[in-house]
């Protein structure tokens, strides 16, 4: 008796573990919803001419996977330095990034003669990243992490979404974790971290 009593509480606490791993992962699974983009990709892509140098290097490089790791994206931080910048840590098979890429690419537009934008694609491969940014297109690059070095190095968790704001000396100064809900709430942080 006492062993199928044990041998039940067991399966529960199987069933209740196997059932939290599967609500876990529905959260960033692509059922979240397919989002219209408010970009085309000849959009993302055009160029900013009045723009300061550093920021027309960003906007030159729209909508692209770069290589180099850790070493290029600390290159491309200090080529910012002087200006605030977002960084959005993402992944192509994440619900809950595709739902707010809407609002970086609207706030990427607005704020970009100001602000540096950059995102890393942490987790994910480069083929199904390139694909989501066609039918999603960002105009600002993403590094590639399939190793989550870059995210390690802004401090980003493992959940997905997250996103970094540097001040305008290249420092660190916020960190939020998990999406956001709305563009309203992104132009908040922007107001407040990208300074």
């Amino acid at each position: 008796m006492i062993i199928r009593s044990q041998l039940r509480n067991r399966l529960l606490i199987s069933a209740v573990v196997v059932l939290s791993v599967t609500l876990a992962l529905t959260g960033c699974g692509e059922d979240a919803g397919n989002p219209e983009s408010k970009l085309t990709v000849a959009e993302a892509t055009e160029r900013i001419p009045d723009a300061p140098a550093p920021l027309r290097r960003v906007r030159a490089q729209a909508n692209q996977l770069l290589p180099g790791g850790t070493a290029a994206f600390e290159e491309r931080i200090s080529d910012l330095r002087g200006y605030p910048i977002v960084v959005n840590k993402w992944a192509s098979w994440c619900g809950p990034c595709r739902f707010e890429f809407p609002f970086l690419q609207q706030a990427a537009i607005l704020y970009g003669e100001s602000v540096g934008f950059i995102g890393v694609d942490s987790d994910d491969a480069e083929a199904p990243a390139a694909t989501f940014l066609q039918s999603l297109p960002l105009p600002y690059p993403s590094y590639l992490d399939p190793d989550s070095e870059i995210a390690d190095l802004i401090k980003a968790p493992t959940a997905f979404p997250a996103t970094a704001f540097f001040d305008r000396r290249g420092r660190l100064v916020h960190l939020k974790q998990g999406v956001y809900s709305d563009e309203q709430e992104l132009i908040a942080d922007i107001e407040r971290w990208a300074r």
